[in-house]
Protein backbone atom coordinates (compact mmCIF):
# COMPACT_ATOMS: atom_id res chain seq x y z
CA UNK A 1 0.00 0.00 0.00
CA UNK A 2 2.86 2.35 0.84
CA UNK A 3 4.36 1.66 -2.60
CA UNK A 4 1.04 2.55 -4.32
CA UNK A 5 0.74 5.80 -2.36
CA UNK A 6 4.23 6.81 -3.41
CA UNK A 7 3.44 6.05 -7.07
CA UNK A 8 0.30 8.20 -6.89
CA UNK A 9 2.25 11.07 -5.35
CA UNK A 10 4.83 10.86 -8.15
CA UNK A 11 2.09 10.86 -10.80
CA UNK A 12 0.34 13.85 -9.23
CA UNK A 13 3.64 15.73 -8.92
CA UNK A 14 4.45 14.94 -12.56
CA UNK A 15 1.06 16.10 -13.79
CA UNK A 16 1.36 19.26 -11.71
CA UNK A 17 4.78 19.97 -13.20
CA UNK A 18 3.49 19.49 -16.74
CA UNK A 19 0.53 21.80 -16.09
CA UNK A 20 2.78 24.44 -14.57
CA UNK A 21 5.17 24.24 -17.52
CA UNK A 22 2.29 24.49 -20.01
CA UNK A 23 0.86 27.51 -18.20
CA UNK A 24 4.27 29.17 -17.98
CA UNK A 25 5.01 28.60 -21.67
CA UNK A 26 1.54 29.81 -22.63
CA UNK A 27 2.08 33.07 -20.75
CA UNK A 28 5.60 33.56 -22.11
CA UNK A 29 4.65 32.70 -25.69
CA UNK A 30 1.51 34.81 -25.49
CA UNK A 31 3.53 37.81 -24.34
CA UNK A 32 6.20 37.28 -26.97
CA UNK A 33 3.52 37.63 -29.65
CA UNK A 34 2.35 40.93 -28.14
CA UNK A 35 -1.05 39.48 -27.41
CA UNK A 36 -2.79 41.90 -25.05
CA UNK A 37 -4.02 40.52 -21.79
CA UNK A 38 -7.73 41.34 -21.67
CA UNK A 39 -9.11 43.24 -18.74
CA UNK A 40 -12.28 41.40 -17.86
CA UNK A 41 -15.01 43.65 -16.54
CA UNK A 42 -18.34 42.44 -15.38
CA UNK A 43 -21.57 44.35 -15.69
CA UNK A 44 -22.23 45.70 -12.24
CA UNK A 45 -25.47 44.70 -10.54
CA UNK A 46 -28.27 46.64 -12.10
CA UNK A 47 -28.69 49.89 -10.17
CA UNK A 48 -32.15 51.16 -9.44
CA UNK A 49 -33.47 53.03 -12.44
CA UNK A 50 -33.38 56.66 -11.45
CA UNK A 51 -34.68 58.59 -14.43
CA UNK A 52 -37.19 61.13 -13.16
CA UNK A 53 -40.19 60.66 -15.44
CA UNK A 54 -41.60 63.99 -14.26
CA UNK A 55 -38.63 65.78 -15.78
CA UNK A 56 -39.34 67.26 -19.18
CA UNK A 57 -36.52 66.47 -21.53
CA UNK A 58 -36.25 67.76 -25.07
CA UNK A 59 -34.67 66.32 -28.18
CA UNK A 60 -34.33 67.64 -31.68
CA UNK A 61 -34.58 64.05 -32.91
CA UNK A 62 -30.82 63.77 -33.25
CA UNK A 63 -29.27 65.04 -30.02
CA UNK A 64 -30.57 64.22 -26.56
CA UNK A 65 -31.25 66.86 -23.93
CA UNK A 66 -27.84 67.63 -22.35
CA UNK A 67 -29.46 68.12 -18.95
CA UNK A 68 -31.31 64.79 -18.97
CA UNK A 69 -28.70 62.83 -20.91
CA UNK A 70 -25.26 64.44 -20.46
CA UNK A 71 -23.44 61.14 -20.99
CA UNK A 72 -21.19 59.36 -18.54
CA UNK A 73 -18.07 57.26 -18.80
CA UNK A 74 -16.83 54.04 -17.29
CA UNK A 75 -13.93 55.07 -15.02
CA UNK A 76 -12.34 51.63 -15.54
CA UNK A 77 -11.63 52.48 -19.19
CA UNK A 78 -8.64 54.79 -19.56
CA UNK A 79 -6.28 55.88 -22.29
CA UNK A 80 -3.65 53.62 -20.71
CA UNK A 81 -5.75 50.45 -21.00
CA UNK A 82 -7.70 50.92 -24.25
CA UNK A 83 -5.90 47.96 -25.88
CA UNK A 84 -7.08 45.70 -23.04
CA UNK A 85 -10.62 47.12 -23.06
CA UNK A 86 -12.39 48.96 -25.87
CA UNK A 87 -9.88 48.09 -28.62
CA UNK A 88 -10.10 44.38 -27.84
CA UNK A 89 -12.60 42.47 -30.01
CA UNK A 90 -15.75 41.42 -28.16
CA UNK A 91 -15.22 43.84 -25.27
CA UNK A 92 -18.66 45.48 -25.42
CA UNK A 93 -20.40 42.11 -25.06
CA UNK A 94 -18.79 41.75 -21.63
CA UNK A 95 -20.32 44.98 -20.28
CA UNK A 96 -23.60 45.47 -22.16
CA UNK A 97 -26.52 45.77 -19.72
CA UNK A 98 -29.40 43.31 -20.00
CA UNK A 99 -32.32 44.15 -22.28
CA UNK A 100 -34.67 43.96 -19.31
CA UNK A 101 -32.82 46.95 -17.82
CA UNK A 102 -32.62 49.02 -21.02
CA UNK A 103 -36.24 48.33 -22.02
CA UNK A 104 -37.51 49.57 -18.65
CA UNK A 105 -35.34 52.67 -18.92
CA UNK A 106 -36.46 53.20 -22.53
CA UNK A 107 -40.13 53.34 -21.50
CA UNK A 108 -39.32 55.84 -18.74
CA UNK A 109 -37.25 57.90 -21.19
CA UNK A 110 -40.03 58.01 -23.78
CA UNK A 111 -42.25 59.55 -21.10
CA UNK A 112 -39.56 61.96 -19.84
CA UNK A 113 -38.77 63.13 -23.39
CA UNK A 114 -42.47 63.64 -24.05
CA UNK A 115 -42.48 61.73 -27.33
CA UNK A 116 -45.94 61.45 -28.89
CA UNK A 117 -45.02 58.07 -30.39
CA UNK A 118 -44.93 55.84 -27.33
CA UNK A 119 -44.17 52.56 -29.11
CA UNK A 120 -40.82 51.36 -27.65
CA UNK A 121 -40.02 49.53 -30.91
CA UNK A 122 -39.63 52.90 -32.62
CA UNK A 123 -36.62 53.79 -30.43
CA UNK A 124 -33.19 52.46 -29.64
CA UNK A 125 -32.14 52.83 -26.01
CA UNK A 126 -28.80 54.29 -26.99
CA UNK A 127 -25.63 54.96 -25.06
CA UNK A 128 -24.79 58.59 -25.77
CA UNK A 129 -21.12 57.78 -25.20
CA UNK A 130 -21.00 54.36 -26.80
CA UNK A 131 -19.61 51.33 -25.02
CA UNK A 132 -16.91 51.10 -27.67
CA UNK A 133 -15.73 54.54 -26.49
CA UNK A 134 -15.79 53.70 -22.79
CA UNK A 135 -19.29 54.93 -22.06
CA UNK A 136 -20.94 53.87 -18.80
CA UNK A 137 -22.99 50.79 -19.55
CA UNK A 138 -25.90 51.18 -17.13
CA UNK A 139 -25.90 54.80 -15.97
CA UNK A 140 -29.25 56.39 -16.93
CA UNK A 141 -27.35 59.64 -17.63
CA UNK A 142 -25.70 57.86 -20.57
CA UNK A 143 -28.82 56.21 -21.99
CA UNK A 144 -31.70 57.79 -23.90
CA UNK A 145 -34.48 56.67 -26.24
CA UNK A 146 -33.03 57.62 -29.62
CA UNK A 147 -35.76 57.86 -32.28
CA UNK A 148 -35.44 55.42 -35.16
CA UNK A 149 -34.17 51.96 -35.79
CA UNK A 150 -30.74 50.50 -35.28
CA UNK A 151 -28.31 50.61 -37.01
CA UNK A 152 -28.48 54.33 -37.58
CA UNK A 153 -26.17 57.20 -38.66
CA UNK A 154 -24.77 57.59 -35.11
CA UNK A 155 -23.40 54.04 -35.28
CA UNK A 156 -21.18 55.02 -38.23
CA UNK A 157 -19.77 57.99 -36.28
CA UNK A 158 -19.17 55.78 -33.20
CA UNK A 159 -17.24 53.30 -35.35
CA UNK A 160 -15.14 56.11 -36.84
CA UNK A 161 -14.33 57.48 -33.37
CA UNK A 162 -13.49 53.99 -32.10
CA UNK A 163 -11.13 53.38 -35.01
CA UNK A 164 -9.39 56.73 -34.50
CA UNK A 165 -8.98 56.16 -30.75
CA UNK A 166 -7.58 52.65 -31.23
CA UNK A 167 -5.22 53.88 -33.98
CA UNK A 168 -3.95 56.71 -31.77
CA UNK A 169 -5.29 59.46 -34.04
CA UNK A 170 -7.33 61.05 -31.23
CA UNK A 171 -7.46 60.55 -27.49
CA UNK A 172 -10.18 58.66 -25.70
CA UNK A 173 -11.21 61.76 -23.76
CA UNK A 174 -11.45 63.82 -26.95
CA UNK A 175 -13.68 61.21 -28.63
CA UNK A 176 -15.89 60.92 -25.53
CA UNK A 177 -16.32 64.69 -25.32
CA UNK A 178 -17.10 65.08 -29.03
CA UNK A 179 -19.62 62.23 -29.15
CA UNK A 180 -21.38 63.51 -26.00
CA UNK A 181 -21.67 67.12 -27.12
CA UNK A 182 -22.41 66.84 -30.85
CA UNK A 183 -22.12 63.34 -32.24
CA UNK A 184 -22.92 64.29 -35.89
CA UNK A 185 -19.61 66.19 -36.11
CA UNK A 186 -17.54 63.98 -33.78
CA UNK A 187 -14.10 62.69 -34.76
CA UNK A 188 -14.13 64.33 -38.18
Amino acid sequence: MQKNKSSYQKIIAGVGSVLFLALFLGVVLGRSKNVPTPIVMQVQPTPPISLDTHTKCHSDGILPDPTCTPGSIDPQVTQANIHQTICLGGYTKTIRPPVSFTNTLKIQGITAYGYTDINPRDYEEDHLISLELGGASSDPKNLWPEPGASPNPKDTIENLCHKKVCNGEITLIQAQHEIATNWPTACQ
